[in-house]
């Protein structure tokens, strides 16, 4: 019989800190009303993280461990811990000892009680240093937040709890992970924020930190991709094409106007600028078609709708 609940913990060099976090977990959910899973998934450490992972499988029913062939990240680690869940709900966590597992009780109480399809957690009173992790959080959460239109207060926090089926409809790659709440509303899910304990790490350093900010930015311009274009790039390309192509237009006119008049253009700035944005805009419009094309061979190749079916009443 499958668990209730499948806690996810992806872990990169913890070997200080998964023994103890299983415990924890051990402690908190086992006079708990459901049975659970622990699936750690090594994220390619090199240290003796795996080890220990074998040694805790060994002596308990309840982990499982799965060792990735080298670091492809945090978001991948995710993924590869929610394909082999079995779970009706999964709970996603940091291995930093960081999230406290008392809070999956109520997290999913709420979620089971309310008939919610994702809880994120809020950090509460963070223990992180404020230039190297707090800032550029609140900065990224800002950015997320105006952008996507989807107002989480911490898109950072990895304490997050879901239905199984809509986990499992996520394709976590790149930076992704942060974005999992924007990912799960353009899916039409029911999506709620809780304040979460959160305390200070105790052994090791952030595998995920400031040097991801880059990444994150980049895949922002996606999720704005995903929300608003993704099954119309045409609207995106097409309309800026044009604009730009008609700014071209009319800059090459003005220029053939001076010329009729007598004036010299060869070697302008001007006529560079309308010679650049002319073909600019044919190509963004090129690309624009391409992309429709693409996208209508993706749905149509492989009978994926451009839509998701929540409940069918009959």
């Amino acid at each position: 019989m499958p668990p209730k609940i499948s806690i996810i913990i992806p872990v990169y060099n913890e070997e200080k800190n998964v023994e103890e976090l299983f415990r924890q977990i051990e402690r908190s959910l086992d006079n708990y009303q459901y049975t659970y899973e622990v699936i750690f998934v090594n994220d390619g450490s090199t240290d003796n993280t795996w080890n220990i992972i074998k040694g805790l499988n060994k002596s308990s029913k309840t982990l499982t461990g799965i060792d990735l062939s080298v670091n492809f990240g945090q978001s991948s680690a995710l993924s590869a811990g929610i394909d082999h869940a079995s779970g009706e709900y999964i709970v996603t966590m940091d291995g930093d000892l960081q999230n406290d597992p008392n809070d999956i009780p109520d997290m999913i109480k709420k979620i089971d009680s309310e008939d919610w399809d994702l809880i994120a957690g809020i950090r509460t009173n963070r223990k992180d240093g404020f230039i190297f992790r707090r800032f550029p959080s609140i900065l990224a959460n800002f950015l997320i937040r105006t952008s996507t239109g989807v107002r989480f207060k911490d898109y950072g926090c990895t304490l997050k709890a879901f239905k199984s089926d809509i986990a499992k409809d996520l394709d976590l790659y790149g930076e992704l992970h942060r974005f999992i709440p924007v990912l799960v509303h353009l899916q039409g899910a029911r999506i709620t924020q809780m304040n979460v304990n959160h305390r200070a790490r105790v052994h090791g350093k952030s595998k995920y930190g400031i040097s991801r900010t880059l990444r994150v930015m980049s895949d922002l311009l996606l999720m704005l991709f995903f929300k608003k274009y993704l099954q119309k790039p045409m609207h995106l390309f097409g309309t800026i094409g044009i604009i730009i192509f008609f700014i071209g237009i009319i800059i090459n006119f003005y220029l053939v106007f001076l010329k009729i008049l007598g004036q010299d253009i060869w070697g302008k700035p001007l006529l560079m600028l309308g010679i650049m944005l002319t073909l600019g805009g044919v190509q963004l419009i090129t690309i624009g078609i391409l992309a429709e094309l693409l996208m209508r061979t993706y749905y149509e190749s492989q009978k994926k709708k451009p839509y998701k079916i929540k409940n069918i009443l009959q």
